[in-house]
């Protein structure tokens, strides 16, 4: 297998083949971003004098070949070439002989994948933010449409008091604001260049570093060249968070729909089509799409602690156990887009029954409705609390006054402009 750092030695085929893994099925993720990141630092090599302007243009042609290439399908990995980053490398020698040979002076594979990985992050993070602001308008335009349908709330799984839909779907547009912030927490993280940092201790070029910051549209360098290595599994760790920040969300929300969609409450449902059924009870409509949202959302959460746990007890520099990291989290980026992406199609089709409290169940929903009014007329709230409690008891309370919910963030007073100013706000990052 051809590889950058062979010496004139050959692995055996079981470690090559227990070292390399998955790697390289995972890093045609990251093919684009090892060309643009090969074109920014033959930029730099070039202003520095390590490279000619002419051998700066036949490398930059090749790299933009190669690029038009992964962008329209056709570039390969071949059989008996390590990586991504060997393949880029391979292809260039073979146009450009020596010349492509210099495209790696100055630079680690070490730096060269920390700059694809975080590259690859931001755009991931970017894409996530605008499939997190759609999912946020829908909830917010259903809080406005339902916002006057009454829907029973619960605690303890018990009758508890009144809510209503938009105050339901209101509540999980503003938890994507909170997890917003998270995902430009992360993106605060990953947008550092290493590009530089070599195999951790910089080397004796003399470097531009922050020419290749400017390039590569990062917001400043990782400057200390070890704190550089250092972020290999913090920036992966603080992604993995913040998308977990959003799957618990979307985690409660599925929980919901499954609780809501059960005959038994009969609070939504979805057209047929977009819910299964039974092999052997024909009245069944099985809320699938939400339980593997809620399961596929319980697996992202799990990612941020197994990268704790892989990043754990080693002393700083590069280890190999930091390539598992892509084992990990590459995965469960897809599961995040696959999530929010469903759940924006169903809410497209949800149907809110708009009767639910004509049932005689709910008739308890309202007596803390009539605790505060006698409170208002001047009862002490005990007292009252007592009274109402003791009607109960007996079969004899009864409710026949208006909801007066009129506070910041209750049925009565959504505020759900607020709340989109605040999104708008924390949204506000690139």
């Amino acid at each position: 297998m051809a590889t950058l750092w062979n010496k004139g030695t050959s692995c055996t085929d079981a470690v090559e083949c227990f070292t390399v893994g998955d790697d390289r099925v995972l890093d045609r993720k990251l093919a684009k971003y090892d060309v643009i990141g090969s074109k920014a630092h033959i930029r730099m090599l070039q202003s520095v004098g390590l490279l000619s302007s002419d051998e700066l243009d036949v490398l930059l042609g090749a790299l933009d070949r190669i690029y038009a290439s992964i962008e329209d399908g056709s570039f390969v990995l071949e059989d008996d070439v390590e990586d991504i980053h060997s393949q880029v490398e391979l292809l260039l020698t073979r146009e450009l002989g020596d010349v492509g040979k210099k495209i790696h002076s100055g630079r680690s594979r070490n730096d060269q994948v920390l700059v694809d990985i975080k590259l690859f992050l931001k755009d991931e993070l970017l894409q996530i933010r605008s499939e997190v602001l759609s999912l946020f308008e829908k909830l917010q335009s259903l809080s406005e449409t339902y916002k006057d349908v009454l829907l029973p709330g619960y605690t303890h799984a018990q009758i508890a008091m009144p809510s209503s839909f938009g105050l339901w779907f209101g509540a999980y547009a503003e938890s994507l604001v909170n997890d917003m912030y998270m995902l430009e927490g992360a993106y605060r993280v990953v947008n550092r260049n290493p590009l530089g940092s070599a195999a951790g201790y910089g080397n004796s070029f003399p470097l531009d570093r922050e020419m290749t910051t400017s390039l590569l549209g990062f917001a400043s360098p990782d400057y200390n060249s070890v704190a550089a290595q250092l972020s290999r599994g913090k920036s992966e760790r603080c992604v993995a968070s913040a998308i977990g920040s959003v799957a618990l969300t979307l985690n409660k929300f599925a929980a919901d729909c499954c609780l809501y969609m059960c005959p038994n409450f009969a609070f939504i449902k979805f057209p047929d089509n977009l819910t299964t059924g039974s092999s052997i009870m024909p009245h069944k409509k099985n809320p699938d799409v939400w339980e593997m949202v809620r399961g596929k959302c319980n697996r992202i959460l799990a990612v941020e602690n197994e990268i704790s746990l892989l990043c754990s007890n080693m002393p700083h520099g590069y280890h190999r156990d930091y390539q598992l990291l892509k084992d990990i989290l590459f995965p469960a980026l897809d599961l995040m887009h696959a999530c929010l992406g469903i759940t924006s199609y169903m809410l497209d089709n949800i149907q809110v029954n708009g009767h639910i409290l004509d049932a005689p169940i709910y008739s308890y929903l309202f007596t803390v409705e009539e605790v505060n009014r006698r409170v208002l007329e001047g009862v002490p709230f005990r007292d009252a609390y007592k009274q109402v409690g003791i009607e109960v008891n007996e079969g004899r309370f009864h409710y026949d006054g208006d909801l007066k919910h009129t506070h910041i963030g209750s049925i009565g007073n959504l505020c759900n402009d607020r709340i989109a100013e605040l999104m708008k706000s924390a949204s506000d990052w690139k």
